[in-house]
């Protein structure tokens, strides 16, 4: 007798609703990720605040916990972490696998312990992971780097810590930038990273670092200075609003011809995204740590290419492309960050949209009506897009592979439903 399996989870969602009123943006998760590994670096307690509800957390609490960290849900959205207990120092493959953060247990295992392991890492199919960043950063500083049954594993060796040094980056990536500043903070001597990534994330981490005693300066900038210090020890720190979240709520209101005041919006660090949603038509004001966003009738074509910060997010570059599909004209987008970000542009034809795409730039005619369909979640960007898409699109679309959303975005249907869409998670 065969096993019924469950359904995945899917979204079914009416579109046509015009979007009002206030929604809070949950914790960074681009920072709250790093900041979890950088938990490992002391045996004292992490406290971490304002940790949002996502997958992504929970599956890299789950391989925390395999290589022997305490991790604890606490109340009021804060989460703690020891890493005293550590005593595993190969990631479990299957959990690597899920999220790409994940491969940043590796700098401060190495640091720590002098020892590593993993696989690369999983997370999104949008293109190569810089990976080489990483594993450059940290044989500088003097580990050895083998390849074992398709496992990194990264040793120190000729003592008792690394040795600090100047190191150039090829690329300015985030996650690599964030795994090399947390094996330095605990390296002999200056470390220097030239061509830093300068984004927010990056920066919440080292201050987080030198709450817990490290010493790195140049924070913001490309040129990243460590001084190793010996230990480090516990803190508490609140993660920051996600901008990407922000960013995303922020389209949905000028798509929708809404208006949605979006609590907690970082607009400080939002330049380029308010700057391209004025540019379509959209009204943005900036109010007491909130943004109110009102869609202002036809909107104006534009073109824009995802950069580095202070650059427009390479994880905007699929919602606000949804957005271009109702202006009036024709828009160009390009893509610098990531190789394979184009995977949305199947699904939003599905939907009527007109694009056309290269590996890395769309074309995208407008407006145009787009219609209820059954599209995918390919990745969490791209999944954000269609679900943008379906908010404007007449009658019923069912989005299916919605686990990519539960990847980024905290209680999405809950909040959605909150400005009057009429969406069901089924």
């Amino acid at each position: 007798m065969r096993t019924q399996q469950a359904q995945a989870p899917r979204y079914v969602v009416n579109g046509g609703t015009v979007l009002d009123g206030r929604v809070r943006v949950s914790g960074a998760k681009n920072e709250v990720l790093a900041a979890m590994c950088a938990a490992l670096l002391t045996d004292e307690d992490v406290i971490l605040e304002n940790v949002p509800d996502i997958s992504d957390v929970a599956s890299l609490g789950e391989l925390l916990t395999a290589v022997g960290a305490e991790v604890e849900r606490l109340e009021s959205g804060r989460l703690r972490i020891n890493g005293g207990g550590v005593n595993l120092f190969e990631a479990p493959t299957e959990l690597i696998t899920e999220n790409r953060a994940s491969f940043q247990v590796m700098g401060p295992l190495l640091a720590r312990h002098g020892l590593a392991a993993s696989a690369p890492p999983g997370g999104d199919v949008i293109g190569q992971r810089p990976i080489d960043v990483h594993l450059e950063g940290f044989q500088a500083m003097g580990a050895t780097i083998t390849r074992e049954s398709g496992r990194y594993v990264v040793r120190r060796t000729g003592g008792q810590r690394l040795v600090g040094t100047r190191l150039f980056m090829d690329y300015p990536s985030v996650s690599g930038t964030q795994n090399v500043m947390m094996a330095a903070v605990l390296a002999e001597g200056q470390t220097t990273i030239v061509n830093a990534a300068t984004e927010p994330e990056v920066q919440e981490l080292a201050r987080l670092l030198n709450l817990m005693g490290a010493n790195v300066s140049g924070i913001g900038t490309q040129v990243l200075t460590i001084e190793g210090v010996e230990r480090l020890h516990g803190a508490t720190a609140r993660v920051m609003p996600d901008r990407i979240e922000a960013g995303t709520w922020a389209v949905a209101a000028v798509i929708t011809g809404g208006d949605v005041v979006i609590e907690d919006a970082p607009w400080p660090v939002m330049d380029a995204m308010i700057n391209k949603l004025r540019a379509t038509g959209g009204t943005v004001e900036e109010q007491d740590g909130s943004l109110r966003v009102t869609g202002n009738g036809p909107l104006r074509p534009l073109s824009f290419q995802a950069l580095p910060y202070p650059g427009l997010a390479t994880d905007l570059h699929a919602p606000l492309a949804t957005l271009l599909t109702q202006a009036n004209g024709i828009s160009v987008v390009h893509e610098r960050v990531f190789d394979n970000r184009m995977l949305y542009v199947g699904e939003l034809r599905k939907l009527g949209a007109e694009i056309v795409s290269t590996a890395s730039s769309a074309i995208i005619s407008g407006p145009t009506p787009l219609h209820g369909a059954h599209v995918r979640a390919l990745d969490v960007r791209a999944g954000a897009a269609v679900l943008l898409a379906a908010l404007v699109a007449k009658g019923h679309t069912v989005i299916d592979e919605i686990h990519h959303l539960d990847r980024g975005y905290e209680r999405l249907d809950e909040k959605l439903r909150g400005l009057g869409v009429e969406i069901e998670r089924t």
